[in-house]
């Protein structure tokens, strides 16, 4: 007993917590508390502290902890990827896929945060010529992490890491439906990198812990999740005007032009569609295929679904819903299809939380099905009279995240890219570029806003820093009251003189 508290008072309540467990066999992962307000500005003030050691450290040094932080996950990745199969469900090696992208991609960051962030020398112009100018990005202190539980290793992590490589500290918040992977990610920061442990943090919960969070007064929130949560998301940040990143869902299209390869083009559609059951933001939910390919293409995909049967062992192609309310959601959106005039050529199927892989055609525009983020092992395949009128549809949905193209001309290929209203696209494969830590990944519309890997990746957790030092001084200095009265008249004709012949 505590000595300070009087004998009569009233011990204090435990705080709450909650269960994790496994979605395919409703087993217990572990016990989670369920973090408060004022436990999570704890761990706020806890990070704001380390992080100015950690950017004290400079680029050399956090680099080599993050080399560190890497070392200890590429070693224990198959211990991650059991826990990331118990907790979430997925396949194993599904689960060791993802990890694999995570390690690349923290790797990246290290690597390039000086090159990319470090100070450097732009032009002054000719307003401030006896001057120099350089800009330098500078960390924002603490980021706040809200992450998902479809991939709870890798999603997070491309906030993480490249705000870790940026300078801040991290607040982490994992799904309340995955807490034991994200602090199993927390712990192993602590144990990699013992000298500035503090700063990954971890608070575990539900909406309220995520609410906290966004009002604690972090220098930026990235929150990965529906566009619906994450409107709530913004409105609590903006009571602090604290920014935001937003990856929100997709509704992800593929376009099969006339000259494809009809095969590949299935194959990656069935990965794109059916992988992690279907619980990909940038996986494919929608095909149009034009009339020259369409019936190929529908009897290439009926084949190979055909052999793919969702389970919890090893030799499962997919696992179960990690959250059993998403299996009513591709219930729905079947039997809206099939109310709309669809027929269900594979499965349609949902027992439990498995749901078996789904083929949906001649299913309307107007369906939720084509509408709305399923987020099921489901795709719909639609006829169309060539790629112009693909794109049109693809183009027509709210969302904007990622997309993909198949055709054996480069040159069509790359035109229907650049003008598919996507953040990121892809020509012959589908997820491509997630796989690639130089790039930048997020969306537009309804698909959020910001960008996580890459350059992009790394300034997004930053703030710009514009510096400009006067090397010597002019005989008229126009910034002053003391200037000549005809100084900025003859600044005109100047201006003229360089710039007033260009039409």
């Amino acid at each position: 007993m505590s000595l300070a508290q009087p004998l009569d008072a009233d011990p204090a309540p435990p705080a709450p917590t909650f269960e994790s467990t496994d979605p395919a066999t409703g087993a217990v992962v572990d016990v989670f508390p369920v973090h408060d307000v004022a436990a999570v500005g704890a761990a706020v003030e806890r990070a704001r502290t380390a992080a100015a050691r950690w950017a004290a450290l400079g680029f050399d040094g956090r680099r080599r902890r993050l080399a560190a932080y890497r070392g200890h996950l590429a070693r224990r990745m198959h211990e991650l990827a059991d826990l990331v199969h118990r907790e979430n469900g997925k396949p194993r090696a599904d689960a060791l896929l993802e990890i694999t992208l995570a390690v690349d991609h923290l790797a990246w960051a290290g690597a390039h945060a000086r090159k990319v962030l470090g100070p450097r020398r732009v032009s002054p112009g000719l307003l401030a010529a006896n001057h120099a100018a350089s800009v330098e990005y500078q960390p924002v202190g603490v980021v706040g992490v809200i992450g998902p539980w479809n991939y709870p290793v890798f999603t997070p992590m491309g906030s993480i890491a490249y705000a870790l490589a940026a300078g801040n500290a991290v607040v982490f918040k994992p799904s309340e439906h995955t807490p034991a992977v994200g602090s199993w990610l927390a712990a192993a920061w602590r144990a990699a990198v013992p000298d500035v442990a503090d700063v990954v943090q971890v608070v575990t919960g539900f909406g309220e812990t995520g609410a906290a969070l966004c009002r604690a007064g972090v220098g930026k929130l990235a929150f990965t999740g529906s566009a619906p949560t994450g409107r709530r998301v913004m409105a609590a940040c903006a009571e602090t005007l604290t920014p935001v990143l937003m990856e929100l869902g997709g509704k992800d299209a593929m376009i099969v032009d006339d000259d494809a390869d009809v095969a590949a083009a299935a194959d990656a559609a069935v990965w794109g569609a059916m992988s992690n059951a279907g619980q990909t933001c940038i996986g494919i939910e929608r095909v149009y295929a034009t009339e020259r390919v369409y019936d190929a293409f529908v009897a290439q995909v009926e084949a190979q679904v055909r052999d793919l049967r969702p389970g919890s062992d090893d030799a499962a192609a997919y696992g179960p819903m990690t959250m059993p309310t998403q299996a009513d959601v591709v219930r729905r959106h079947v039997a809206d299809a099939v109310a709309a005039g669809g027929r269900v050529l594979t499965g349609g199927t949902v027992d439990g939380r498995y749901v078996t892989p789904t083929v949906l055609l001649d299913v309307p525009e107007t369906s939720a099905a084509v509408c709305e983020e399923t987020f099921g092992p489901t795709i719909t395949i639609t006829r169309v009279r060539d790629a112009e009128e693909a794109l049109e549809r693809t183009n027509a949905n709210a969302h904007g995240l990622a997309g993909a193209v198949f055709s054996r001309s480069r040159a069509r290929a790359m035109d229907l890219a650049r003008r598919m209203r996507t953040g990121m696209t892809s020509v012959n494969s589908v997820l491509t570029f997630a796989s690639v830590p130089a790039l930048p990944f997020g969306g537009v519309g309804e698909s959020g806003f910001g960008r996580i890997h890459g350059a992009d990746g790394l300034k997004e957790f930053t703030r710009a820093k514009a510096i400009t030092r006067q090397r010597l001084p002019l005989p008229v200095d126009l910034m002053s009251f003391r200037r000549p009265a005809a100084a900025a008249d003859t600044l005109a004709r100047v201006m003229g003189l360089v710039h007033g012949r260009h039409r």
